[in-house]
């Protein structure tokens, strides 16, 4: 099975709107399972016409500190060993109190307390998600639940229970959408991929985003080629990213013009491919460039 991870440096450049698209076209003559990485914020599941998951499934990935104890006058002195300020004195009971949601639980809280004060337990912070598109494959997609950190350890979970399906149900691609970013959550979906499709635009805010997340996909050492979306928005631009792409000796797998119609197909929940057929071509020709799909 191949894994291929679409991921963007810069949020907002069309990064599942690519992945709906090259999903939908690659079912047509292949098995395949989608994920969507994006903890934070998924909606790969949306465009692909997903009304209601199957499986909901809550996880816990991370620990926080708990006071087990009743009283703990000497631990007033104490309570700033947290260096995210989580820890806080209740003056009325004369003990500290935790504030779950600065807590990062790193446990020094644990270390510098008596004995016995403090303990660090797991807690439900996100929810993995199996369903169906309309196209006909499954989907697996986490979220994190509102406040709650571990969006790396999440991704991992989730992976992993994509890939479990990707066995059953005998995948021959695996498509994953990754977080924008250079973050845990974009370490994590890249980790173990075949090929990086990067997805960009021609300004400078995403050419230094972009850059950044190059960086961390050479350090995996894995192949990788770019997309250019509204490339037609500054074409002398677009010629800076083609001659990046030079100086790190990988290709532009395709580029997609600015058209209004890519916005009208989101507000429709609908795979540009879908809505405008004649896009179809373009996209073709991506998946004909990646090196692992010849």
């Amino acid at each position: 099975m191949k894994t291929i991870t679409i991921l963007s440096g810069k949020g907002g450049v069309g990064k599942s709107t690519l992945t709906a698209s090259l999903a939908v076209l690659l079912s047509k003559n292949n098995k395949i399972v989608t994920a969507d990485c994006d903890v934070d914020a998924p909606n790969l599941a949306l465009v692909l016409g997903v009304k209601k998951f199957e499986k909901t499934k809550k996880i816990k990935t991370i620990e926080k500190a708990k006071i087990i104890s009743d009283s703990c006058p000497k631990c007033k002195d104490k309570i700033d060993v947290c260096a995210f300020g989580a820890i806080i004195w209740d003056k009325k009971n004369q003990k500290p109190v935790i504030n779950r949601f600065l807590c990062e639980g790193c446990g020094a809280c644990q270390l510098a307390f008596p004995k016995g004060t403090v303990k660090m337990e797991k807690i439900e912070n996100a929810s993995i998600s199996q369903g169906k598109t309309d196209y006909g494959f499954p989907i697996i997609s986490g979220q994190l639940n509102i406040g709650e950190s571990g969006s790396g350890k999440t991704v991992t979970v989730l992976k992993e229970k994509a890939e479990k399906l990707a066995k059953k149900e005998k995948a021959d691609i695996m498509i994953i959408d990754s977080a924008a970013g250079i973050g845990c959550p974009v370490v994590a979906s890249i980790q173990g991929s075949d090929y990086i499709i990067a997805v960009t635009e021609p300004t400078p805010s995403a050419l230094n985003d972009l850059q950044r997340a190059l960086q961390v996909v050479e350090h995996f050492n894995i192949p990788y080629g770019l997309v250019i979306n509204k490339w037609d928005i500054n074409k002398e631009f677009t010629k800076k990213l083609e001659s990046l792409a030079d100086k790190y000796n990988t290709s532009v797998l395709g580029k997609l013009p600015y058209d209004k119609a890519f916005v009208e197909a989101l507000v429709n929940l609908k795979p540009i491919i879908e809505t405008k057929p004649k896009y179809k071509k373009i996209f073709k020709e991506i998946i004909e460039n990646i090196p692992q799909m010849s």
